[in-house]
């Protein structure tokens, strides 16, 4: 059954007056409060001044007239493309086609062997990514962990070189520097086979969170931007304000900010290479206002990330965001219902590329391997919501019916064994629907040593390795990589 790229906008929590009303409160924001900006800027702040900004160097204030957004909207790319190493691993973001991965920058993992919290290594990463390349319903993969054992100039070209060599699938993440974009573009360049073929099908794309919420522009991670959008590597523009922290405390004051923090990104993107493919990034969250810690688990929290799809699918630019986090610190029954209520929202909304999706715990903070395969059924059954029902001659079976007819069954009906399989989704293993009797003799598993133990068979499979002998030894030969070689 194929469950990627299907079609949301099932789920709309604006009406289109409403979405009119925070589009215009964000242009309202944006010409009137303005965007801030740190040291470092002065080349993209000029940029902007020549095309008509209001630019208050004293207080660092940028104000930025409507026409300049507006422009900047019907530039950017309406559709983009975020390739796998192989075509069957493509994402076609549009619409309200829905795609749905990993993400984080999470700093520990549940040990599968001892189940003891610990910190992140670069194996942990490897590995992790090995089994997300083997799930079927985990669609691209980003950088679920930070590798805590690499130094900070280490960490880029390393942590994309791991995910590449573990996995087919897109590959997308966040780098320190503009040094470090441009070693990881070399990194995939030699992949590819050159330059010119990674910009024919670029299998990387970037996470540039330039919104420092509420309302200022991170330097590095603006210039960041703008040396991927020279190089037409996707890029996907995060800000992520916190409802009552770096966000007014109601939805639609935290939805109004986001939107014009996004919009200022597209601007600057758009200006500095005009139709550079981007994502409209806006992940708008919550703060628990009893501990000040993020909360990824709320109900509200998928219904604002639902919401920002439709504010991007309004200016016609294809959209990241996340759900699937869980506050539970253990994949545990409380995470199952987290992580279900926001990923079925955000995916019938039409998100396009809902990252944080799979292996998140403790907001962000933890990873389990275990938890990237129960997420892995939980997004496959979202899915199979978007895919609907089939109603046809053939799905509505009336000449079945008929040569059945009353008081039979259909148990061995030809049709039934044509469409058992495919008409209802039937998940990685890890629900289990035998008898009592029967699941205690398969050793009475509960679902997560369940997950567990299918994690263990999948990194146990050491058969795929995405990066060929000669060009791994060149790319060892050019740069430090920690992760060992495979004999």
């Amino acid at each position: 059954m194929q469950l990627k790229g299907l079609q949301g906008g099932l789920y709309r929590p604006l009406s289109p007056e409403q979405i009119e009303t925070i589009h215009d409160a964000a242009l309202t924001i944006l010409e009137q409060t303005g965007m801030g900006y740190e040291n470092g800027l002065e080349a993209t702040v000029e940029m902007l001044e020549d095309h008509g900004a209001e630019v208050d160097h004293k207080s660092r204030r940028i104000k930025f007239p409507r026409h300049i957004i507006e422009q900047a909207i019907v530039k950017a790319p309406s559709q983009v493309i975020l390739c796998g190493r192989q075509p069957e691993h493509d994402l076609d973001l549009r619409e309200d086609k829905v795609h749905l991965g990993t993400g984080g920058a999470a700093i520990k993992i549940i040990d599968l062997e001892t189940k003891e919290l610990r910190a992140t290594t670069l194996e942990d990463l490897y590995e992790v990514s090995r089994v997300v390349d083997q799930l079927a319903n985990i669609h691209f993969l980003v950088r679920p962990c930070i590798p805590t054992d690499l130094k900070k100039e280490d960490y880029d070209i390393n942590m994309f070189y791991a995910c590449l060599k573990a996995t087919q699938k897109h590959v997308m993440s966040g780098v320190n520097d503009e040094e470090g974009l441009r070693r990881v573009i070399d990194l995939a360049a030699m992949i590819a086979g050159g330059k010119d073929k990674l910009a024919e099908r670029p299998f990387i794309s970037f996470i540039t969170s330039i919104a420092i919420s509420p309302l200022k522009l991170c330097t590095q991670s603006t210039l960041i931007m703008q040396e991927a959008n020279r190089n037409r590597i996707p890029v996907a523009i995060s800000s992520a304000p916190m409802a009552g922290s770096t966000s007014p405390v109601t939805m639609a004051g935290t939805l109004a900010q986001l939107h014009a923090e996004e919009l200022a990104g597209i601007a600057i993107c758009q200006l500095t290479t005009p139709g550079a493919p981007v994502l409209y990034g806006g992940i708008p969250g919550l703060v628990n206002l009893a501990s000040m810690g993020y909360a990824g688990g709320p109900v509200e929290f998928g219904m604002m990330n639902a919401a920002a799809h439709q504010l991007a699918d309004h200016i016609n630019i294809p959209n990241y965001n996340s759900a699937g986090l869980a506050d539970s610190k253990e994949p545990d029954a409380q995470a199952a219902w987290e992580k279900s209520l926001t990923l079925i929202l955000a995916a019938m909304a039409g998100s396009n590329y809902i990252h944080h999706s799979a292996g998140m715990l403790e907001s962000m903070l933890t990873i389990a391997h275990e938890q990237f395969v129960m997420d892995d059924e939980i997004i496959g059954n979202c899915c199979r919501v978007l895919k609907g029902i089939e109603v046809d001659a053939e799905h509505l079976a009336l000449e079945v019916i008929e040569s059945v007819g009353p008081g039979g069954n259909y148990m061995s009906s030809p049709h039934t064994m044509a469409h058992m399989r495919r008409e209802y989704f039937q998940g990685n293993g890890v629900t289990n629907r035998k008898s009592r009797d029967r699941w205690e003799k398969d050793g009475g598993l509960d679902a997560r040593e369940k997950a567990r133990e299918i994690a263990k068979k999948l990194i146990a499979n050491r058969e795929t390795a995405y990066i060929d002998p000669d060009t791994d030894r060149a790319i060892r030969d050019k740069y430090t990589i920690h992760l060992k070689e495979e004999k």
